[in-house]
């Protein structure tokens, strides 16, 4: 269903079990973004009507993952506070083609990428630990994520033929798999 071109590696669950307070903290900060994307997709392409109700949805589930992460460190006594971000969600947004329809179906199948990757994320680290609540939390998002993923790039379609995302998509996947096999040294959900 994701089809990304890669998988997490031992690198990422390193920087879990030596980083996990910065991996949470970096979760919320990425929910908090997904909200933020989304609404800026509703207000770019206000005259798609399917497009600004299935935004809307995701604003709200976002912003709702954004409140269950923090209330998940307040739980553990992990004060939330900024982080520097990864550069995974500014390599892939360098990505975006400009003008217009080409602009739409990146900025579309760059978002639904990233739910992509996080969706992988969430289901490899809710295996990895060993800690119950944090387990069942990850699981209890991976639906959610994956739905985000499926709806980004159906929406992509209302701004070219299908072939085209399709093709485009391939690409992107691509590149992605290249970021991430990059890596990050900071511990971060996208690292």
């Amino acid at each position: 269903m994701l089809h990304l071109k890669s998988e997490t590696g031992p690198r990422w669950f390193a920087q879990v079990d030596s980083n996990l307070d910065d991996i949470l903290i970096d979760h919320a900060h990425c929910e908090k973004k997904a909200a933020g994307t989304a609404l800026n997709l509703m207000f770019a392409y206000v005259e798609d009507l399917e497009l600004c109700r299935e935004m809307t949805e995701i604003v709200g589930e976002e912003l709702e993952h954004f409140h269950m992460v923090v209330d998940l460190l307040a739980r553990r006594g992990v004060k939330f506070r900024r982080l520097k971000p990864s550069s995974y969600g500014r390599k892939l947004n360098d990505l975006v083609r400009t003008g217009e329809p080409h602009k739409a179906v990146d900025r579309l199948l760059v978002a639904g990428l990233i739910e992509a990757r996080s969706c992988e994320r969430f289901q490899k680290l809710a295996e990895h630990v060993d800690d119950k609540e944090l387990a069942e939390f990850y699981q209890s998002l991976f639906e959610s994520e994956a739905r985000h993923h499926t709806t980004y790039t159906r929406l992509a379609k209302h701004f070219a033929p299908e072939a085209e995302v399709l093709a485009r998509l391939e690409e992107l996947y691509d590149a992605e798999a290249a970021i991430m096999e990059e890596g990050e040294e900071l511990p971060r959900m996208h690292s």
